[in-house]
């Protein structure tokens, strides 16, 4: 037994001319309550210390370009090259979908490093406060994608399992909800609680890595059950580009976290 995809409009709001959907609701709301968060983490935990309530306010729009610019080029760059590369106008059609969740961290990472050479911020621990928060940008993401009945995963005999409309008449594993779950909220919990630890806080950059390691764990793991991209299929019949993509992670995580251990004591 699977469940039909319920029939959500991908439009959450139309006024007229003006189109607003889900997905940009997702990003929004991931923006929003993320720079709230971040600026409840310095207060509480980071007090009298940069980057302070102020710098925060002002790396959000940094950081809404780095996600922006560095999500597209990353989709365009890992997942169809050659596309675009044939159809070059295409890549500034952000509204017909296509981001890359490591291009947009990877664009994030440079607008964070560039921003705390400006200010004089120590960048590993913005990048530290910033992580406490990406999971909540991710759960709505994923949330999205599920809205927009794309990126689902493979077929499957599950209970749970549901037909997507794009998927044909298969019962799929939703596994959109899967990363919501894994990348969203038990990421944040495993933050939530490391942050309040002294011995986290005081080893900077623990906390960045181990939300990169987490990330890529999860990533890696749900990538088993989501149906692989049309235009890329599995490499050597077993591996996903997003597999391919988080293995860099997980080794720059693990270096991050020697890094931080040594350098700031036991």
């Amino acid at each position: 037994m699977a469940f039909e995809f319920p029939n959500i409009d991908p439009v959450a709001i139309e006024l007229g001319p003006l189109v607003i959907r889900w997905y940009a609701l997702a990003y929004l709301a991931g923006i929003l309550l993320g720079w709230k968060y971040c600026i409840y983490l310095v207060d509480k935990y980071f007090p009298n210390k940069r980057p302070n309530a102020e710098d925060i306010g002002d790396f959000v729009s940094w950081a809404v370009l780095g996600v922006i610019v560095g999500g597209r080029l990353g989709y365009v760059t890992f997942y169809q090259p050659e596309y675009y590369f044939d159809n070059p106008a295409d890549i500034f059609k952000v509204w017909q979908g296509g981001m890359s969740f490591h291009g947009g961290l990877t664009g994030v990472a440079i607008s964070m490093f560039v921003y705390c050479k400006i200010k004089g911020i120590e960048f590993l621990r913005l990048t530290d406060i910033v992580a406490c928060s990406v999971p909540i940008g991710l759960f709505f993401g994923r949330i999205a994608n599920f809205i927009n009945g794309e990126l689902f995963g493979r077929e499957t005999d599950v209970s749970w399992a549901v037909v997507f409309p794009e998927g044909g008449a298969i019962p799929r594993h939703p596994s959109q909800i899967y990363e919501a779950l894994l990348e969203g909220i038990v990421l944040f919990i495993i933050l939530f609680f490391l942050v309040r630890l002294k011995y986290f806080r005081e080893k900077t950059g623990l906390l960045t890595a181990v939300f990169l390691g987490g990330y890529s764990a999860f990533r890696a793991f749900v990538e088993f059950f989501r149906e692989p991209d049309f235009y890329l299929g599995l490499f050597w019949e077993s591996v996903s580009m997003g597999q391919i993509l988080s293995l860099p992670m997980i080794l720059i995580s693990i270096g991050l976290a020697y890094y931080s251990i040594r350098k700031f004591g036991k």
